[in-house]
């Protein structure tokens, strides 16, 4: 029987993937710590790990894990950013989740641009104190405005269909771009340059790469719209924060909203409200009353959890089986 060391283990993983694991019959352990170079004894005796966002799985980690007998790791999220897959290649298998919804990622990124569009958290933090002033709380049609889509896989083209419905002028920048899906629902692509010229909302959904880390960033910000909405329901580090505070508070950026946060790991999944939140640049975007940030939920429905559990257990049945396996990642 395959033994799997699970990380970062949450009731609603258990539940999701004790369900689903019925059809598999793999020896899951649960494990609330994240994988690091003091929790990777924990895996000793499994032949996977399975780790979400916020596991270290570095170079040293990776050779603690093959001396423990480790064979794959498989990561229930898309991103891999967070494995040194030079120090993988050759030695142990690593496979991810590639879209377990982009349904869930891209509902929710229209939901981050209407929540801070029509300011929804103050109305209703003002109506439940009896005040029903509407001073402002006033917002603007997204029918013919212009959406900038930075990155167009299988995420954005979900969000590019919404706001097409929307009626809204839809940019989009990537580098590899479906010239196909963009003639059928009218996006014109454009360079990153034009992207944020023109752009009344910027929407993240590229990976992080070297190439991409801090793409939002001073200058970038400069060649925007003032009063630009920027959304991110990708990688934390795809934006400098502290230089999106400084745009914001010039009002270069009129708006914010975030699902993830460049140094989210030490505070993302965990009820921290009986401590002080000792990160200042975390501090100072929960006090800005044009920011809406959440704690990386884009993907949290029942479909994605049911997807993520189905997709990471048919990757450890490959594996077993000695079959290649559809979501390997490995090192371009």
């Amino acid at each position: 029987m395959i033994k799997v060391a699970f990380f970062d283990a949450k009731s609603y993983d258990e539940v999701s993937f004790n369900k689903t694991n019925a059809d598999y019959g793999f020896d899951i352990r649960y494990y609330q710590e994240h994988l690091n170079l003091k929790t990777v004894p924990l895996a000793k005796g499994a032949d996977v790990v399975c780790i979400f966002v916020n596991a270290e799985c570095n170079a040293a980690v990776i050779d603690e894990l093959i001396k423990n007998g480790v064979k794959l790791i498989a990561l229930r999220c898309a991103g891999f950013n967070n494995v040194d897959l030079k120090a993988a290649k050759g030695r142990i298998k690593v496979v991810r989740v590639p879209a377990y919804s982009p349904h869930a990622v891209a509902e929710y990124a229209v939901s981050l641009m209407l929540a801070l569009n029509r300011k929804i958290f103050r109305a209703v933090n003002r109506t439940r104190e009896g005040n029903f002033a509407l001073k402002g709380l006033m917002g603007f049609d997204m029918y013919g405005k212009t959406a900038g889509i930075v990155g167009m896989g299988r995420i954005a083209k979900e969000l590019i269909k919404i706001l097409h419905g929307f009626g809204m002028k839809v940019l989009a920048y990537d580098l590899y771009p479906d010239m196909e899906f963009a003639k059928q629902y009218d996006v014109q692509m454009v360079s990153l340059d034009e992207l944020y010229a023109e752009s009344d909302i910027i929407s993240l959904h590229c990976p992080l790469t070297p190439e991409t880390t801090f793409l939002i960033n001073a200058q970038s910000i400069a060649k925007m719209k003032p009063g630009v909405m920027i959304i991110n329901t990708g990688r934390g580090k795809l934006i400098n924060t502290e230089e999106l505070i400084e745009g914001l508070r010039t009002k270069r950026v009129g708006s914010a909203g975030l699902d993830v946060y460049e140094e989210e790991k030490n505070y993302f999944y965990e009820d921290r409200s009986d401590k002080i939140i000792d990160d200042d640049v975390l501090a100072r975007l929960l006090m800005m009353p044009n920011v809406v940030l959440t704690s990386h939920q884009a993907f949290f429905t029942v479909e994605a959890m049911h997807n993520i559990a189905l997709t990471t257990l048919e990757s450890i049945k490959e594996f077993g089986e000695g079959k290649p396996l559809t979501n390997e990642v490995v090192e371009q």
